[in-house]
């Protein structure tokens, strides 16, 4: 990865379980089933891996969270966690720091994935919510000032729930899922503003 994302702490903390097969899978060990792997993935019917990430999930649209699955959770798995953020904040070609546009953590293992522009009162039961980095929860979309921007969207499956963090931001949410992650996903969206 280029861009100061190799400082980002989530990488870290994914990368004591997991080993990255090809973006948007990572394999993990089951700490249940030693030596069996698990295949986690998360796709988006919005928008391909690496792809461009439509206007409509951004501030120059309507600004709604794209539609994202994934399968191939480890049995084991007590919750998941979803992160999206933007290591290329504010120029991808000084890049100063990683933006977060949206964390949900003690999301159910239950769950197969989250609809196209899904509501705080359509999440699934007992989902938490951290903080995005305009300190409010809830999806933000790319807005980049300048320059064509990353958007990492990672899915944890977690061995444990975090119960309730309070206005828990991105490294709260690191911080108390440490030690905890059984197997990690990611899926790659860009986005550039027009005449940017």
């Amino acid at each position: 990865m280029r861009g100061g994302y190799g400082a980002d702490p989530s990488t870290l903390v994914a990368a004591a379980v997991a080993v990255i097969l090809t973006t948007g899978t990572v394999r993990a060990a089951d700490s249940a089933h030693e030596g069996h792997l698990m295949t986690l993935t998360l796709t988006s019917s919005s928008f391909t891996n690496d792809g461009e990430i439509p206007s409509k999930h951004t501030c120059e649209g309507g600004d709604v969270s794209p539609a994202l699955a994934w399968s191939g959770l480890p049995p084991t798995a007590k919750s998941l966690v979803l992160i999206v953020d933007d290591p290329d904040a504010p120029d991808p070609r000084a890049p100063k720091t990683t933006w977060v546009h949206w964390v949900l953590y003690d999301v159910p293992p239950s769950t197969a994935g989250l609809p196209e522009g899904v509501k705080e009162s359509a999440l699934p039961a007992g989902t938490r919510q951290g903080l995005n980095d305009w300190k409010r929860t809830g999806y933000g979309g790319p807005c980049p000032p300048i320059g064509r921007h990353r958007y990492f969207h990672k899915l944890y499956a977690l061995d444990t729930n975090l119960t309730d963090l309070g206005q828990a931001a991105k490294a709260d949410v690191e911080r108390a899922m440490a030690g905890h992650v059984i197997a990690q996903a990611q899926l790659v969206g860009t986005y550039q503003k027009r005449g940017k």
